[in-house]
C-alpha cells in the first residue's frame, strides 16, 4: 500500500498510486525507467507544495500519524537507553518516557512524550497526554541527571496535558507550575527540541531549556486551533483562522524568539523520509548540546532566566499597523 497522505497531498497521492500500480507489474527495464521517471517527478511536486505550506497544513504534517517519534529518536540516536519509571509518588504515566542513554559517547538524560503507533499504543499511551504523575516524574529523573552532571535532551509533542478530572485531582497544573521553577534553575544543560506538536501547558511542563530548537514542519502554541477557535469564534470550523491568528509556525516563533533554531526537514516532511529527519536533527543536536555544555554553569543559568524572562517583550504581533 502507498503511504498514507493527508487531504492536501492529493497530488503526492497520484503519483504515489502510480507507482504503486508499476510495482505490481512484472520487472522490465521499461517499468523500472518510468518509476524513476515517476520517482523524480514525486520529488518536484512535493518540493512544490511544501514551499508555501498555510499554518493549518503544517498542523496536519506536525500531526502525521507516520511522523517519527520519541521511540525512533532512540532507536537511531541513542545506545544503552535505561528508561525510567515512576514519579514515586503515585504512578508510571506512559505518556511521558524518560531514561538515561549515552549520544555519541556522551552520557545524557532523555525526556519527551509518547504518542503510540497502534491503537493499542495509543490507548496504552493515553494518545501523549500527560497527566501530574508524568511531569513528576520528568522532575525526579532530571534531578538525577543533575546530580550525576547529565545533559537533559527534551523530545516535545503533545496535544497538551491530559485535561480529565482525575487529573486535576492529582493537581496538574501545580505540576507543571513546580517544572517551570524547578527546570529554570536545575544545573544541568537541556536542550529542548519540539519535535512534533508543542501544545500548551502540557508541552511546557518539559520544555524550559538553554536551547529551544523545533523541527520545520512541527507547531507550538498556547493552544490548539479548534480550541481556540471554539473560544474566540464559538465555531471549531474556524481552526484554518485560528492557526493562522496563532503564529505556530517555526518561522514564526524563531522571529518572535521563542526558539532558538529551525531543524530542516526533508522535502515533503518528516514523515515522507523518517531516515533524513533524524540524520538532521543528528547534527543539530550534536552542535548544540556541544555548545550549552561548554557553558560555565552560573552563565548557563543566567542566559536560560534571561531568554525565557525576555520573550513577549518583543510586541511583535501586539503593534496595531498604521500607528505610530
Amino acid at each position: 500500500m502507498p503511504p498514507e497522505t493527508l487531504d492536501f497531498e492529493e497530488p503526492i497521492a497520484a503519483v504515489l498510486k502510480e507507482i504503486e500500480a508499476l510495482n505490481q507489474l512484472p520487472a522490465t527495464d521499461a517499468r523500472d525507467r518510468e518509476i524513476e521517471s515517476l520517482q523524480r517527478r514525486l520529488v518536484s511536486v512535493r518540493s512544490d507544495l511544501y514551499k508555501s505550506l498555510t499554518p493549518w497544513q503544517r498542523v496536519l504534517v506536525a500531526r502525521h500519524p507516520n511522523r517519527p517519534g520519541l521511540g525512533d529518536f532512540i532507536e537511531r540516536l541513542f545506545t544503552g537507553f535505561t528508561e525510567i519509571h515512576g514519579d514515586r509518588r503515585y504512578a508510571d504515566d506512559h505518556a511521558l518516557m524518560t531514561g538515561f542513554a549515552d549520544f555519541k559517547g556522551q552520557p545524557v538524560l532523555l525526556l519527551g512524550h509518547v504518542k503510540g503507533s497502534d491503537t493499542k499504543e495509543k490507548i496504552f499511551h493515553n494518545f501523549g497526554y500527560a497527566r501530574p504523575e508524568g511531569y513528576r516524574k520528568a522532575m525526579r529523573a532530571m534531578r538525577l541527571a543533575e546530580k550525576f552532571s547529565r545533559p537533559v535532551v527534551v523530545f516535545v509533542d503533545t496535544p497538551a496535558a491530559y485535561p480529565g478530572i482525575e487529573s486535576e485531582e492529582r493537581g496538574v497544573a501545580e505540576a507543571i507550575a513546580v517544572n517551570l521553577r524547578d527546570m529554570m534553575l536545575l544545573d544541568s544543560p537541556i536542550v529542548v527540541i519540539v519535535s512534533g506538536e508543542g501544545g500548551s501547558g502540557g508541552a511546557l511542563g518539559i520544555a524550559v531549556g538553554d536551547a529551544v530548537l523545533m523541527q520545520e514542519h512541527a507547531i507550538y502554541s498556547v493552544i490548539p486551533p479548534e480550541g481556540c477557535a471554539a473560544i474566540l469564534w464559538r465555531d471549531a470550523n474556524k481552526k484554518v483562522e485560528a492557526a493562522e491568528a496563532l503564529k505556530l509556525t517555526a518561522p514564526d516563533l524563531l522571529k518572535a524568539g521563542i526558539i532558538d533554531r529551525v531543524i530542516p526537514e526533508p522535502v515533503g516532511g518528516a514523515h515522507a523520509d523518517p531516515d533524513a529527519t533524524i540524520a538532521f536533527v543528528d547534527g543539530v543536536l550534536d552542535d548544540v548540546l556541544r555548545e550549552v555544555s561548554a557553558l560555565d554553569s552560573e552563565v548557563r543559568l543566567a542566559r536560560r532566566y534571561d531568554k525565557f524572562r525576555n520573550m513577549g517583550k518583543l510586541g511583535v504581533d501586539f503593534v496595531d499597523e498604521g500607528t505610530s
